[in-house]
């Protein structure tokens, strides 16, 4: 099963549509969105691009194949605009012989880990920066970064896994950012 990952798109409807591109030519088999879809947020510059009632029907056309989890900047208020949940603090899926912990990562991180044994890959945006590594643990880390508003001088990225391998993606020019074998 092929995953696409994206987080923090913050109703920058610009940044979405160029998902829609990365999802044609990936293919994947789900969409994982891990939170913050339409609100900007109050710590964030306002983006020219920033447009949540054009977003809405870009997040919405993509119903049928997305997981979504609430980030810190999502409520009751966009839900009502999603034609799909996402209010939920985590979702847990498996795929590829993984168990996947998706959260939006302001309550679920690395230095505050879910009290659950049996997942092998923590998925988590909210950082806006790409992370992917393995813990001593032995629990990968997957943080896509963020498709609208990146930080720590990272470019918009997303990431794809498969039964093989993660990689993060930047997001124009789909150079791989990060690696990781499975």
């Amino acid at each position: 099963m092929k995953i696409l990952f994206f987080s923090d798109a913050h109703g920058d409807a610009a940044c979405l549509k160029i998902i829609l591109e990365k999802i044609n030519l990936h293919q994947p088999d789900q969409l994982a969105f891990l939170g913050d879809a339409l609100y900007h947020g109050p710590r964030n510059i306002i983006k020219k691009e920033y447009c949540p009632k054009e977003a809405i029907p870009l997040f919405n056309s993509l119903k049928t194949k997305i997981l979504a989890v609430r980030g810190n900047c999502d409520g009751e208020v966009d839900q009502m605009m999603l034609e799909f949940p996402m209010l939920g603090d985590y979702i847990l899926i498996s795929a590829n012989l993984q168990t996947f912990f998706l959260t939006h990562g302001h309550v679920w991180n690395e230095n505050h880990l879910p009290p659950l044994s049996n997942i092998t890959i923590l998925a988590h945006g909210h950082t806006h920066t790409p992370v992917l590594k393995r813990l001593p643990n032995n629990l990968i880390v997957l943080n896509p970064g963020s498709v609208s508003l990146p930080k720590g001088g990272f470019p918009a990225s997303y990431a794809i896994a498969d039964k093989n391998a993660i990689n993060i993606h930047e997001l124009i020019s789909d150079k791989i950012l990060f690696s990781m074998n499975l």
